[in-house]
Formats: structure tokens, sequence, C-alpha cells
């Protein structure tokens, strides 16, 4: 049964959103009343009738607020509230009854009733207004639960997240290893950037910094599938020259599109011999701080993994004396721009921040942060591409 209340001298009543309420009522006249009562009210409603639980779970579809009389054919008292509750999906619920026992209330509400109601004792505005507020009441606490669902999803997403940015794997204390990472994606903790940090034996390090093209979920999923790849591979103890080849098969194998690409910067650092053989695939070059002086290293460069499959050359660094870093980053870091002039601040440009007097007094550990709030400063904002760094420092680090 349908009943439609019209109220065309009020505006306000007019405004106000049509509620749409389901009675469960076994007691023809007790049904009669609330039709009556809503009517007074002038507000706009549709009304629909059932004497039963089980005809109450047949209509709830589109239904807002459900008014529940605690004496039913098919269930009594608060289970009756319960087996509602159970399928009432985002309709609100109100228990109607001819019982005055606040216990009762009490506990109908704690057990998620959004009001408690006594025949007699309302009359239609405050019946209205209460079915009303009610639905606000779901609303919001619908809201509230679905915020809290997606802040636990982003929580459990972070905590992914973090897990899987890598540990350095090395014993040494020649060299000390500092990490930096941030992401250019919204909400997200992980890029397609990728790093990584490997001792093998007591005398050689090896490192890499990725960059998989694109800042998606794809992205980052790939970036963590080539860091472990290599990590695996440089482990097994696979020949320098063969690792980004190898890198390169997993990335054309495991790729979203034949349009992504990658590029890397590796580097092994021969401890004893103090120094190290870098191999550059379309990667800008590492930074060398050293003596007071802070240059790119002359790496020969091949292009990028993915296009072309193509040996990339290798490149022999001789350190000079044993207070020294090596800085490894991704082009996050270097294209943003600088200022007004709408340069990029560009690997040359990474070098004269590094000799700024402010940069030589920082702690080498604190450098690779530094880097990035000047270069977030230079731009006028945050930069919008990942940053992912490695900083190998040894002795006094420069």
């Amino acid at each position: 049964m349908t009943e439609r209340s019209l109220a065309p001298g009020r505006h306000a009543a007019n405004q106000l959103e049509r509620l749409r309420i389901l009675l469960v009522e076994d007691d023809e006249g007790d049904a009669f009343l609330v039709r009556e009562l809503l009517s007074e009210a002038d507000a706009p409603f549709d009304l629909t009738v059932v004497t039963s639980l089980r005809e109450a779970t047949k209509m709830l579809a589109g239904i807002e607020c459900v008014l529940l009389d605690l004496g039913l054919p098919d269930a009594e008292g608060i289970d009756g509230l319960r087996k509602l509750l159970a399928v009432a999906g985002g309709a609100a619920v109100c228990v109607l009854t001819g019982r005055s026992d606040e216990h009762l209330g009490v506990q109908a509400v704690a057990e998620g009733a959004q009001d408690y109601l006594v025949k007699g004792q309302v009359d239609g505005v405050l019946l209205i207004r209460s079915l009303r507020y009610a639905v606000e009441r779901k609303r919001a606490d619908e809201n509230a639960r679905l915020l809290r669902e997606v802040e636990l999803r982003q929580a459990e997403s972070a905590r992914l997240e973090r897990g899987l940015l890598p540990q350095p794997l090395m014993q040494t204390t020649e060299v000390t290893v500092e990490t930096f990472y941030r992401s250019g994606r919204a909400m997200g903790l992980l890029g397609g950037d990728f790093f990584d940090v490997v001792q093998v034996g007591d005398d050689r390090l090896h490192l890499i910094v990725g960059d998989v093209c694109g800042h998606g979920v794809d992205e980052a999923a790939l970036g963590v599938e080539l860091r472990v790849a290599w990590r695996a591979l440089v482990l097994a103890g696979v020949p320098e020259e063969q690792v980004l080849p190898s890198l390169e098969q997993v990335l054309m194998s495991e790729r979203r599109a034949r349009e992504v690409f990658a590029t890397v910067a590796s580097a092994v650092i021969d401890l004893p011999g103090n120094r190290a053989t870098v191999r550059l695939a379309g990667h800008p070059p590492p930074v060398v701080l050293s003596g007071g002086r802070v240059a790119p290293v002359s790496a020969r460069t091949g292009i990028v993994l993915g296009v072309r499959p193509t040996p990339t050359p290798a490149t022999e660094l001789e350190f000079s004396g044993h207070d020294w870093s090596l800085l490894m980053y991704t082009d996050g870091l270097i294209e943003g721009h600088t200022g007004n002039t709408g340069e990029r601040l560009d690997v040359d440009g990474l070098c004269k921040l590094m000799l700024e007097p402010e940069a030589q007094r920082m702690p080498v550990p604190s450098l690779p942060a530094w880097l990035v709030s000047r270069a977030d400063k230079d731009n006028g904002g945050p930069l919008t591409d990942d940053v992912a760094m490695l900083l190998v420092s040894r002795g006094g680090g420069r």
C-alpha cells in the first residue's frame, strides 16, 4: 500500500526531499494512525505498509527508512530487529512500538536502530522529523564507514608499498650507503623508479638505479619486478656484462605494452681497487664528489632497455683518494625548473647545487633529502616525477 502526502501551500515542505518509508506493522489501526500522523506534517513522503518481516525483506529496494513494530507474527522483540538490520543495507531503521520500555529502547539503539519511538507519544511533526534525522544519521554512519574502509585500504597499501622498497644487502664498513625515495604518484608511496644495493663477496658492491617510463601502479609494479630480478641475477653470480641484457628480457616479457621502456644506471664498486665499473642505459650519469669538486662521470651511454636489445657499454671509473661520494639518481631530480627562466636543473645544475656553501656544510647522509628540498624550491613546488637516489660514500665523503 502506498500513501502520498502533498503540501502545495508550503514552500519549505516542497523543498524537502521525498522520504521513502517502509512501515512494518500488522495492526491495521496502528498503520492507519501512522499514515495520518505523516500526513499531518505536510512533508512529502511515500509510505509502503507490510505486515510481516518476511514481506519487509522483499520491499527494501529504494527504501530510505523502515519503521518497525517489535510485535510481528514472524518476529518478536529485539530478535526481529536484528533480522531486519542484517538485510536493511543503507536504509535507516527506527523502532515504533507500543512498549514504553526505556531499557528496550536503549537495547534497540545499541543493536543498530537509529531511533526508538513509542506509539501515542509522537505527533506527525515529531515523527517525520525523527525519520529524517534517522536517515541523515544513517547516511553519516555509512559515509564514516566508507571513509574508514578507504583509510584502512590506504594504510594497507602504504604498508605494502613500504615493504616493497629494498633494504641494502651489504656487510662492508668500507663505504656507507644513503637512500632516498619519493613517488610522484598522487597518494602513492611507490612509483616506477627503483634502486637496490647488493654486496657480493667481501670486495664488490653492486648498485642500480632505474626508471620505468610512466607514473601509474603498473609502472610501480614493473619497477619492483625489475629490482627483484636484478637482485636475483646479481646473487646468482651472472656475469656483470650479462646482467642488464637479462634484465631487459624481464622487462620485455612483463611490460603491459611494447612502448614501455626503462632507463638504468648500474655500478659495480671494487672496494680494494677503489674503482667502479659504470653502465648507463639511457640514464643520466652518476655524480662524483671528491677533493672539494663535483663532476658527472664521463660514461658512455647505451640505449634504454626495451627498445632494441643492445649491449650496454661499460666505463671504468677510478676514484682519487679514499674520501669520495658517488651519487646515483633518477631524472626526476634534474627535470625540475630553475626559477622563472624555464630552464631545467639538468646535470650541470645539480653539480652546481652540490657546490653551494649550504650543501658543503650539509652532513653527507642528509645531502639527498636536501637536494630534493632545494630542487622543489627552485621548481616553485614539488617535483612532479618520481625521485630515487643512492649516495655511496667512502671516508669523509668529499
